[in-house]
């Protein structure tokens, strides 16, 4: 591909095109803050993530292309292996540890806003599909849009819930047995070097932070957005209520398996 080919494709609910070496995606009212954040991972030294190079002659945000395969559903067997998940909880931890210095700094318009306790700038979206996969580990996190300050646990709630996955069996993302998905869980915490005061937060907010989807997904609905209404018309709504009911009914195993040690 030369840099005046462009190739056109769907990326969650934004359209994305790629231009030689780069990614163009739409803008936001919150890109400057995610911008501040990629250009303050590349001065931490965070080789996991995407960099920024403004915005072109059509009002898009211009990135680096970073190659590999993103975990799409249905997952492939790498998006699914062991050393995916290791590597996932890892490369978290550094995104976490290089955001942390920048807590503390006057950046307004982040899309959410701040989720208390703020002690890093969370991803907010922390899933295969905002992964880059190269050779069976997971080498960068994509999608800065829902990015904005909050708890460690935040983020690592939705990765238990999308890596392990802490799913329910009628939930057709899913794989793996009850026992199966709370030892990935585990794993994914301990790769990460949970505590186990954070392991009992992370579970203690899987919930929440489903139920934050939805809820999210509701007003986007309820405000005009296509995309959200679309997700809701398709059952998804209506799937993560059905996760939640699996993650009460199954407490004891993620607090036996995940939490204790």
């Amino acid at each position: 591909m030369t840099a005046d080919d462009n190739e056109v494709f769907q990326g969650g609910v934004n359209v994305l095109t790629r231009v030689g070496d780069t990614v163009r995606r739409p803008v936001g009212p919150w890109t400057a803050a995610a911008h501040a954040l990629l250009q303050h991972l590349e001065q931490q030294g965070f080789a996991g993530a995407t960099r920024v190079h403004g915005i072109d002659d059509e009002g898009r945000e211009i990135l680096d292309f970073l190659p590999g395969e993103v975990g799409n559903y249905p997952l492939s067997e790498q998006a699914r292996s062991e050393s995916a998940l290791l590597s996932a909880g890892r490369l978290l931890r550094g995104y976490h540890d290089a955001t942390a210095s920048l807590v503390d700094h006057e950046i307004e318009a982040w899309r959410l806003g701040a989720i208390e306790p703020t002690e890093v700038i969370c991803h907010g979206d922390v899933a295969p599909y905002n992964c880059v996969f190269n050779h069976g580990e997971a080498t960068a996190l994509i999608d800065f849009d829902f990015a904005g300050p909050g708890p460690r646990a935040w983020d690592l709630a939705y990765a238990l819930y999308r890596f392990a996955p802490l799913v329910s069996p009628s939930n057709p993302d899913g794989f793996g047995l009850l026992t199966q998905q709370a030892t990935r869980a585990r794993q994914f915490l301990d790769s990460y070097g949970a505590t186990l005061g954070l392991r009992e937060d992370a579970v203690a907010t899987l919930v929440p932070r489903l139920q934050w989807l939805i809820d999210h997904m509701n007003s986007a609905a309820e405000a005009g957005d296509k995309a959200f209404a679309q997700h809701i018309a398709d059952g998804h709504a209506d799937l993560y209520l059905r996760d939640i009911a699996y993650l009460q009914a199954n407490g004891s195993v993620w607090e036996h398996v995940v939490v204790n040690d």
